[in-house]
């Protein structure tokens, strides 16, 4: 994965992303080299590739954050390199960049698990904003022990609210004080291995299922 050091700012003055490892799959030339240019520019890693081929023998090596996947590419099927993916790497972020958007391919599109669909052609505003959704909603960029923490957080606390308990009603149950918990559910603290098991035997979860919902 691509270091977590955030970028300054982008071309507009805004915040931006944190530098990203991105993989992007089109047969167009001119087009590939324009993201890259574009995202390099941002401070992200690019990779860029003509043939699926090439794109799954660099995934292997090396995972990215996220994919930029071309669904029409001439004799290579977007629709087929995207089953490939879910099947290869099921929790890689897929954003589908196309130029023949049509309602029909979107719904197929997403019913594939891909985050984002944005038609050509599209400002770099356009491209910059996705990735940015993608990095809030996925934890994109971030330390794997940055990611853990976020993701036993969000997991401590939706079981918690499933329950219909609050943090004092939880700190009861697991003798695990009220200030720890609100600071494990907010990601800024990782639990001791002893209070991870507390608090899921406490809610009735295992700690394994949110280790493994955090890829582990």
């Amino acid at each position: 994965m691509a270091p977590a050091e955030p970028t300054n700012t982008n071309d507009t003055g805004t915040q931006a992303t944190p530098a990203l490892s991105i993989a992007a799959l089109d047969d167009d030339a001119d087009f590939r080299e324009y993201l890259k240019s574009l995202l390099e520019g941002d401070g992200h890693d690019v990779r860029t590739f003509s043939t699926p081929a090439s794109l799954y023998d660099a995934i292997e090596q090396r995972q990215p954050d996220v994919l930029l996947l071309d669904m029409k590419m001439g004799r290579h099927s977007g629709e087929e390199v995207l089953l490939d993916v879910r099947k290869r790497w099921p929790r890689l972020c897929v954003i589908v960049v196309t130029g023949y958007p049509s309602m029909d391919s979107m719904r197929q599109t997403f019913k594939q698990d891909v985050f984002d669909y944005i038609p050509k052609p599209f400002s770099a505003e356009d491209l910059r904003r996705s990735l940015a959704q993608a990095v809030a909603s996925l934890g994109l960029g971030q330390r794997p022990q940055d990611r853990l923490r976020a993701e036993l957080g969000r997991q401590v606390r939706l079981a918690r609210i499933e329950k219909g308990w609050t943090l004092k009603e939880l700190s009861e149950s697991s003798q695990v004080s009220v200030s720890q918990l609100s600071s494990i559910e907010r990601g800024a603290h990782l639990p001791s291995l002893e209070s991870l098991v507390t608090i899921a035997l406490a809610l009735g979860r295992k700690p394994s299922q949110w280790l493994d919902a955090a890829g582990l």
